[in-house]
């Protein structure tokens, strides 16, 4: 199999910690050059150190806060000014907040669409130039598993994860004929931040442990276990490879398992 990512650039949405980390950390081994991007540069610095450096790539990281849109292209643009390519986007956010779908402010689910799809979309048509020239381009979207089952109390994520899919499919048709490939990859149970969270507040909403609660959610995977960051890291990496090329448009669950639709 061809999995060598030498002279290959990757730009890693959300990778101070958590998924994008070991995103970045798998791409890393396999030689890409991978540039970070968070909100704290303390935080970006501490997860540049985790990254290898066996192939002497000169990783580097960039102060991106999605939530501020003027921003990030403001620094995407400077980024890209020297003419360097990006072979590789991984597009990931942080989560939309819990909630019913009915409780929901409609200035909550434009906020939301423009965090998410809109900056992706900024992202996609600032890259593709390069990816285009170089015959070679891999776009990876981290969403949820909401695509395929929608979760209770989580109204924001099921509708703007299920637009990213939508988009994301739409594109993949359009790229494809460039050696682009864009898909994306739906994370179930990981242990992350953010998964340690969603577990707390079911616990003070059912008045239970966390414990229970986390045991709930074990006894429903296959694989008898929470995923680990790294299981999903591998993922990305593999989606990322010359080998994977003919993937394309798809939605890939990695979660053990859990899922009960087709």
């Amino acid at each position: 199999m061809k999995l060598d990512l030498c002279n290959k650039r990757a730009l890693v949405g959300g990778s101070s910690k958590g998924l994008g980390l070991a995103s970045a950390k798998e791409l890393s081994q396999l030689g890409a050059i991978v540039t970070l991007t968070g909100r704290e540069e303390s935080a970006l610095q501490r997860a540049l150190s985790q990254l290898d450096h066996s192939f002497g790539q000169p990783h580097d990281y960039l102060v991106i806060d999605y939530k501020k849109s003027e921003q990030l292209q403001a620094t995407i643009t400077q980024y890209l000014s020297d003419g360097k390519v990006v072979h590789i986007l991984i597009n990931n956010t942080g989560g939309p907040m819990p909630g019913k779908a009915i409780d929901i402010s409609p200035r909550q689910y434009v906020e939301v669409f423009e965090m998410q799809l809109a900056n992706f979309q900024y992202l996609v048509q600032a890259v593709v130039p390069g990816m285009k020239k170089a015959g070679f381009g891999r776009i990876l979207n981290i969403t949820g598993t909401a695509i395929k089952e929608p979760l209770p109390d989580m109204g924001l994520s099921n509708t703007i994860r299920s637009a990213v899919a939508a988009w994301a499919k739409t594109l993949a048709g359009e790229l494809g004929g460039f050696g682009i490939t864009i898909n994306n990859i739906l994370p179930g149970n990981i242990r992350t931040d953010r998964s340690a969270e969603l577990i707390a507040s079911s616990a003070t909403k059912a008045g239970k442990p966390e414990k229970e609660i986390e045991q709930a959610i074990i006894s429903a995977i296959p694989a008898g276990r929470i995923g680990h960051p790294e299981d999903f890291g591998a993922v990305v990496a593999f989606l990322c490879t010359p080998s994977a090329g003919y993937i394309n448009g798809i939605n890939l669950p990695v979660d053990g398992g859990k899922l009960k639709c087709l």
